[in-house]
């Protein structure tokens, strides 16, 4: 019978081998927390940035918004880097924090603060904010530091003061386009749009003024508004003579000389442009030939002999319109006196028709719908950039 011998002592070296690995693992286990508690102790650094709203001066009231959100994303942008610092402690080598933070902070502070310059110079002198030298951060190595050095808001006094820079910004000056022949029935919607769009052309002229003080050189205005403007109004006076003559000898009403606008240099004519900022020099329409809003025999809301005209109360704009909102207050100023001009040319195309309330049901109502809509549409324009009127 054969007898077998166990070995029992190789047993026993497994069992104190796996004692001794494991005891190992906890050794470094162990150390492994001791180093990670003294990381944890040391002070995180934290981006040190200069200001930039100290440096501005005088802000544009029309800039003021852009300018706030411009300096608060300087400060989301610190918000981001010290993120940035904590979340990758120990990646990387010594200049990690440099390649991969601080020169990326800077590249965004230098458009940052670009833009906050490009802003402001939209309406004043672009000012020089020493972007490249405010762009570049440093690090405080034992952290702390101001996390959101730039003010939410630009300071009231700033804007007062950029306010009165805008007040001297000049406006355009042109002739009376003066229609003093008759003007056939044909021809008067036509001409009404015409006369329309003299107003939208001058408009247009004193907004691009504003929006570009201090841009181009001292021929600018000249070649870059004045220039353009009178070639778009000799363009809508020759089209003026050319409605009437379809259905009547053409007019010279002197395009060449009425279409060159000078300028009401800063400070001249400043407040009539703040008053009206929307009005510019017009004609209306002999009386005899059915008028822009009345005139001769208005009989319009009674029977219907195509010889009255609509009276419609004059649209009074009595707050400051904010720059933003101007071409849309122009388009609907515009509209206003077209909704006037279709339904005085409804009266004479629908002569004879319908009853006694014809005019009434069917060409006011539908006026006062639309006037209503739109003189809503101005209030609502204003109210986006500032506080909302009841006109």
């Amino acid at each position: 019978m054969k007898r077998y011998r166990s070995n029992t002592g190789g047993s026993n070296n497994r069992r104190w081998r796996v004692a001794g690995v494991a005891g190992v693992a906890v050794a470094i286990v162990g150390a492994g927390l001791g180093v990670a508690a003294a990381a944890e102790g040391d002070a995180i650094p934290t981006v040190n940035c200069p200001t930039v709203a100290d440096k501005l001066g005088a802000v544009p009231a029309q800039a003021q918004d852009e300018v706030a959100r411009n300096l608060q994303l300087l400060n989301t942008q610190i918000t981001e880097a010290n993120n940035r610092i904590r979340t990758t402690q120990g990646q990387g080598g010594a200049a990690f924090i440099d390649n991969a933070i601080l020169g990326p902070l800077k590249d965004k502070r230098f458009s940052t603060i670009n833009r906050i310059e490009t802003a402001i110079g939209r309406v004043i002198d672009k000012p020089d904010l020493n972007a490249e030298g405010l762009s570049g951060c440093t690090l405080n190595e034992n952290g702390g530091g101001d996390v959101s050095p730039e003010p939410t808001e630009v300071p009231e006094a700033a804007a007062s003061s950029g306010a009165a820079v805008v007040a001297d910004v000049p406006t355009v000056n042109c002739p009376e386009v003066v229609i003093d022949v008759a003007i056939p029935a044909q021809a008067q919607a036509e001409i009404d749009r015409n006369l329309a769009l003299l107003d939208t052309q001058i408009s247009e002229a004193n907004t691009r003024l504003k929006n570009t003080v201090g841009q181009g050189g001292a021929a600018f205005i000249d070649n870059a508004i004045l220039g353009p403007l009178e070639d778009k109004r000799f363009a809508t006076i020759n089209r003026m003579e050319t409605a009437i003559g379809r259905n009547a000898a053409k007019p010279d009403l002197d395009a060449e000389g009425l279409a060159p606008c000078s300028l009401n240099e800063a400070g001249a004519g400043g407040d009539e442009a703040a008053e009206e900022p929307t009005a510019a020099p017009t004609t209306e329409a002999p009386a005899n030939n059915g008028g822009n809003n009345g005139g001769g025999n208005n009989n319009a809301g009674g029977v219907n002999d195509g010889t009255g005209t609509v009276n419609c109360p004059d649209v009074v704009i009595n707050v400051a319109i904010p720059a933003q909102a101007q071409a849309e207050i122009d388009r609907n100023l515009a509209l206003l006196q077209t909704q006037i001009d279709e339904a005085n040319a409804r009266i004479k195309s629908s002569a004879g028709q319908g009853g006694a309330a014809f005019i009434d049901n069917a060409i006011l109502g539908p006026l006062a719908d639309k006037r209503l809509s739109t003189i809503n549409r101005m209030e609502t324009a204003i109210g986006r950039n500032a506080a909302k009127p009841d006109l």
